[in-house]
C-alpha cells in the first residue's frame, strides 16, 4: 500500500484544494476623509493627464470664450448700445458670459461620463475600493480647472475691447468665484444625464434643449426690460439671470445681496438634489 503525503502550499500560490475566498473589496463607508481626498486627487491627475495626450479636449475651452465675446460684442452691441458704441456694451455682456461658460463647459462634463462608460473605464473604477462619489467628483474638479480657464481668456478678450472694472479686483474675484460655484452645481445635472442616457450625442441634444432657453432667456445678452412681459417674467426665476446680474453688478457697481444670495441658493438646491441621484445611479448603471 502507497501513502500519499499532503504538503501546503505556499503563501500567495494556489494549492491543490479549492481557491481561497477573494477578499470582497472595501466598503465605501468605511473610507475616511483622508482616503477619499486621495483619490480624488489621484482621479483628477487622471483626467488631466488625458487632457494633455489630447490637447484638442481644450479647444471649447479655449477658443469658445473669442468667439462668444466678438460675436455678441459686434454682432448684438451696437443694436443695444448704438453704432459705435460696442465698447460700453463690453461692460455689460461680459459678465454674463461668464455665466454662459459655466453651463457650456459643465455639458462638456455628461459627455466625457457618457464615453468613459461606453470605453469600459467607469466599471473599472467602480471595482476599485474607492468611494463612488470620488470618480465623479474628480471629473468636476478638472473640468472647474478647464472652466477657470475659460473665464481667464474670456476676460482677457474683453479687457481688450475695453472692459472696465468700476468696483475692485476683489469684486472681480468674486464674481469669478460665484460662476465657478454655480457652474459646479450645474456639472451634477450634465453628470446625470450622462448617466441615464444612452449615448452622448443624446446627452448633447438633450442639453441644448436646456441650454437654449435658459440663456436666451435671460438678461445675459439684453435687459429684461426691452423683452415682452411674460418673458421678462421668466428671466426673473431664472438661476443664469441671478448669476449674470450678480456677476455685472459686482465688476459694475450695484446692489448685489439679492442676485449674489439666489445664485447661492440655486448651487446648492441643484447640488443637493442632484449630486446623490448622480452618485446613486453611477452605482446602479449596468
Amino acid at each position: 500500500m502507497s501513502t500519499t503525503t499532503v504538503t501546503k502550499s505556499p503563501a500567495g500560490t494556489r494549492g491543490p484544494g479549492p481557491a481561497a475566498p477573494r477578499t470582497a473589496p472595501v466598503a465605501e463607508g468605511r473610507i475616511g476623509l483622508r482616503a477619499n481626498l486621495r483619490h480624488i486627487g489621484a482621479l483628477a491627475r487622471r483626467n488631466a493627464l488625458q487632457i494633455k495626450q489630447d490637447p484638442e479636449s481644450m479647444f471649447d475651452a479655449v477658443l469658445m470664450p473669442i468667439i462668444f465675446i466678438l460675436l455678441f460684442v459686434y454682432v448684438f452691441g451696437g443694436a443695444i448700445a448704438g453704432k459705435g458704441n460696442q465698447a460700453q456694451y463690453v461692460n455689460y455682456v461680459a459678465p454674463g458670459l461668464m455665466a454662459m461658460m459655466g453651463m457650456n463647459i459643465a455639458m462638456a462634463v455628461g459627455t466625457g461620463v457618457n464615453d468613459d462608460f461606453k470605453k469600459g473605464v467607469m466599471d473599472r473604477f467602480r471595482t476599485m475600493p474607492i468611494a463612488r462619489s470620488s470618480v465623479l467628483i474628480a471629473k468636476i474638479v478638472v473640468e472647474v480647472g478647464r472652466m477657470m480657464i475659460a473665464t481667464a481668456i474670456l476676460l482677457g478678450m474683453a479687457f481688450l475691447l475695453g472692459l472696465e472694472i468700476h468696483t475692485s479686483v476683489l469684486h472681480l474675484f468674486a464674481a469669478i468665484g460665484l460662476s465657478v460655484v454655480f457652474g459646479a452645481s450645474l456639472m451634477w445635472i450634465f453628470i446625470l444625464l450622462g448617466l441615464t442616457l444612452k449615448t452622448a450625442q443624446a446627452v448633447q441634444g438633450m442639453a441644448m434643449l436646456v441650454l437654449m432657453p435658459l440663456q436666451f432667456g435671460s438678461s445675459i445678452f439684453a435687459p429684461p426690460t426691452s423683452m415682452p412681459g411674460w418673458l421678462e417674467a421668466f428671466t426673473d426665476y431664472n438661476p443664469l439671470s441671478n448669476l449674470a446680474d450678480a456677476a455685472r453688478n459686482l465688476i459694475n457697481g450695484g446692489a448685489v445681496a439679492h442676485s449674489v444670495w439666489m445664485t447661492l441658493g440655486w448651487s446648492v438646491a441643484i447640488t443637493v438634489i442632484t449630486a446623490p441621484l448622480a452618485v446613486a445611479k453611477f452605482r446602479k448603471k449596468t
